[in-house]
């Protein structure tokens, strides 16, 4: 049987720990990726040089790339001086965003440079605002939603951005389209633009949602699991199966759509790669035979 070709949505940790865990198992493996932070090294970058945010992308490129002192120099974090606070791969990130008009040749060509397994695409062609209808009003910007909490509906600006057609051309070949885990807003919902949304809706792959391992402070305070997949179906993604760690309450959840898997270790407050991976193979051969 082949290895089936997988697209991972999202961005930040949640996104890099998906792609740890599907590189082993996929043919082809895919990232799409928000590019719409804008705090710490990545917001900075993007006020001072004018950029999109190259923080998840950068993640996800350490995420891909073998084991070694290149994957260590992505991570590495300046601490002092003028550089304090950036990663030295938002950094390689910036300067090719600098001298290339389109970010997903800056993406293949970063991915050749450091030998990484996959591909990394950008959600967008072009930078992304977050905004935010909540209980108290418009919210703007990725940091300051993460932080509203009472979140009605995600907006972003401008309101249909570019997709490129590498991203829609990957999830129209996917077998398998996964979504999560990570902050439900500012991470899965920031990469599920317009232009994803319906290339995902247009797909026969098998859908995927992830389920956070519990709500997140502000952002999702008070969720529960079936308030996760209600909002990820109300911005129109409709998954096929969500995976769920065998400790969430699912009493609420759409018990057609759950599946319940062990997806942590014991006393972990972390997906564990090799469970997911585990997981999502189960999936695919149950749907294959």
């Amino acid at each position: 049987m082949s290895a089936p070709r997988i697209v991972a949505i999202g961005g930040g940790h949640g996104l890099a720990m998906s792609l740890e865990s599907m590189r082993d198992i996929a043919g082809e493996l895919t990232a799409v990726v928000s590019v719409a932070d804008d705090g710490g090294s990545s917001g900075r970058l993007r006020r001072e040089l004018g950029i999109m945010a190259p923080g998840d992308m950068r993640r996800c490129l350490a995420a891909l790339t073998p084991p070694g002192i290149v994957r260590d120099a992505l991570d590495h974090r300046f601490e002092d001086g003028t550089l304090a606070g950036h990663p030295a791969g938002n950094l390689l990130l910036a300067a090719l965003l600098e001298n290339a008009e389109d970010p997903v040749v800056v993406m293949d060509t970063a991915v050749a440079m450091v030998g990484a397994r996959g591909r990394i695409l950008p959600a967008s062609r072009s930078r992304v605002d977050l905004l935010a209808d909540t209980g108290r009003g418009v919210v703007r910007g990725q940091v300051a939603v993460s932080r509203s909490g009472d979140i009605q509906r995600l907006h972003v600006s401008p309101v249909d951005p570019p997709v490129p057609l590498e991203v829609e051309a990957a999830i129209g070949a996917a077998d398998v389209i996964i979504l999560g885990p990570g902050s439900l807003y500012t991470s899965v919902l920031a990469a599920a633009l317009p232009g994803v949304r319906r290339a995902v809706e247009a797909s026969d792959a098998l859908v995927v949602y992830v389920a956070n391992l519990g709500p997140e402070t502000a952002e999702t305070d008070g969720y529960s699991l079936g308030d996760h997949i209600a909002a990820i179906r109300a911005h129109g993604v409709e998954p096929d199966v969500v995976l769920a760690d065998v400790s969430l309450d699912v009493a609420e959840a759409d018990s057609q759509l759950v599946q319940q898997r062990a997806l942590r270790l014991s006393g972990s407050m972390a997906h564990e790669p090799e469970l997911l991976a585990a997981a999502v193979s189960e999936l695919v051969t149950g749907v294959r035979t």
